[in-house]
C-alpha cells in the first residue's frame, strides 16, 4: 500500500518527535511491504515566522491532498507572554480543526504494565483502566462569539452548539462503545448550561437506535471527580470542546506520564493523528523529549486512517518493549538511565 501522509513538525519538541516517529512508521512500513510519502509543511509559530499566518494555505492544500495527517505541537512562549499578539500559534490549530472539519477528538487513556506505580494515583485505584474520551473539536466555546465592550472592561465568549453537531459526535460514540465495552457516559452540565441540556437529550434520542449500549449522563464536576477516584469504572466517554479539553488532560497523568497517550482528530474524510503534550519549549532542542506518545499516534494513524491493525500493533507491542527494558528518556527513568529522544527512536526502529 502507498501511504500519502501530511507532516506538521510545528514548534518546540514538535520536530524532535515528530522524527521519531517518522522513523518508526518507516521501518513498520520496511517490514509490511509499504511505501510512505512523506508531504512537510509549516504550521504554527514557524509559520508565522515563515510567512506570518499560523496555518497557511499550502498547508492546508498538504493537509486535503494527504490521506492522514501526523502532526507534532504548536505553540511559543513568545506568543503566550504577549496578551496583545493578534496572530498566534493556537489560532493555527482552531483553523486546522474546522478547515478540515476535525469535529471528533478522540484521546484514549491507558496504563501500560511496568509504568503503574510512575502513576500519580493508587495502583488498585488505576488498574485496569482503559477508556477512551470523544470530545466535540469544532463547536462551543472555542469557535463562539467573543469581544470586549465597556470600555474593554468587560469580555464575553459564547458557547453554542446545534443539534447536528452534538449528533455526529454523539453517533461515533456509539459506534465505538459498540466496538468495546458497550458503555457511554455522556458528561454535561445540563443543571446548568442549556447547551448541555441540548446535549442530554440529542443523546437521549439517540439511544433507542443503540439498544445494546448501558448509557449514564454524569456532571462535568464529578466526571472531574471520579477519574482520580476510579477511572476504570469508564470506558466511552463524549463530551463538548471545552469540557473534553480540560478532562483529557486530567485523565492522561493517569497512565504516570503526558508524554505517553496518542490521540486522533477525526473529519468526514482526513483524520488527523498527534501526542496529546504540547510543544514544551523549554526542551525544544535538548534531544530529551519523550516520544512515545508521537509514536503511538503514528499507531492510531495504522490502524485508523488506513486499517493496518497488524503495522499498528507491531508499534505498540516495541514501545512496550522500550518501557519494559528500560529504554526511556528522562521523564521516566527515575534518576536511572535514560536515554536521547534520537536514541529510543533508533532502537525503536531497529527492534521493529
Amino acid at each position: 500500500m502507498k501511504l500519502n501522509i501530511a507532516l506538521l513538525a510545528g514548534d518546540g519538541i514538535g520536530p524532535e518527535v515528530i522524527d521519531q516517529a517518522v522513523k518508526v512508521s518507516d521501518a513498520v512500513a520496511a517490514k509490511f511491504g509499504h511505501e510512505i510519502s512523506w508531504t512537510p509543511a509549516l504550521t504554527g509559530a514557524a509559520a508565522i515566522d515563515a510567512v506570518g499566518e499560523p496555518y497557511p494555505d499550502e498547508t492546508h492544500e498538504a493537509c486535503v491532498a494527504a490521506d492522514a495527517v501526523l502532526f507534532g505541537a504548536i505553540g511559543h512562549p513568545r506568543f503566550d507572554n504577549d496578551p496583545s499578539a493578534k496572530v498566534r500559534p493556537e489560532q493555527g490549530l482552531l483553523k486546522m480543526r474546522q478547515k478540515l472539519g476535525l469535529f471528533a477528538n478522540v484521546r484514549p487513556t491507558f496504563t501500560f504494565p511496568s509504568l503503574i506505580e510512575k502513576s500519580p494515583l493508587k495502583k488498585e485505584r488505576i488498574e485496569g483502566t482503559d477508556l477512551v474520551f470523544l470530545r466535540e473539536l469544532t463547536g462551543g466555546i472555542y469557535f463562539g462569539k467573543r469581544g470586549r465592550e465597556d470600555n474593554d472592561n468587560t469580555a464575553y465568549d459564547t458557547c453554542t452548539y446545534t443539534r447536528a453537531e452534538v449528533e455526529r459526535l454523539a453517533k461515533k460514540g456509539f459506534e465505538m462503545a459498540m466496538q468495546r465495552s458497550k458503555k457511554l457516559c455522556c458528561v454535561d452540565k445540563a443543571n446548568v448550561l442549556e447547551t448541555s441540556r441540548l446535549w442530554r437529550e440529542t443523546v437521549q434520542k439517540l439511544e433507542k437506535e443503540y439498544p445494546e449500549v448501558e448509557v449514564s449522563y454524569e456532571f462535568v464536576d464529578a466526571v472531574a471527580m471520579r477519574l482520580v477516584q476510579w477511572p476504570s469504572a469508564y470506558d466511552v466517554l463524549i463530551t463538548e470542546n471545552l469540557f473534553g479539553d480540560i478532562l483529557t488532560d486530567e485523565a492522561s497523568v493517569i497512565s504516570g506520564s503526558m508524554g505517553l497517550m496518542p490521540s486522533a482528530s477525526l473529519g468526514e474524510k482526513t483524520s488527523l493523528f498527534e501526542p496529546i503534550h504540547g510543544s514544551y519549549p523549554q526542551a525544544a532542542g535538548k534531544d530529551i523529549a519523550n516520544p512515545l506518545a508521537t509514536v503511538l499516534s503514528a499507531a492510531m494513524m495504522f490502524e485508523t486512517a488506513f486499517g493496518l491493525k497488524n503495522e499498528a500493533e507491531a508499534i505498540r507491542e516495541v514501545v512496550n518493549r522500550s518501557l519494559a527494558e528500560g529504554v526511556v528518556t528522562e521523564d521516566l527513568s527515575d534518576g536511572g538511565k535514560s536515554y536521547k529522544t534520537s536514541e529510543v527512536g533508533d532502537w525503536l526502529a531497529k527492534n521493529i
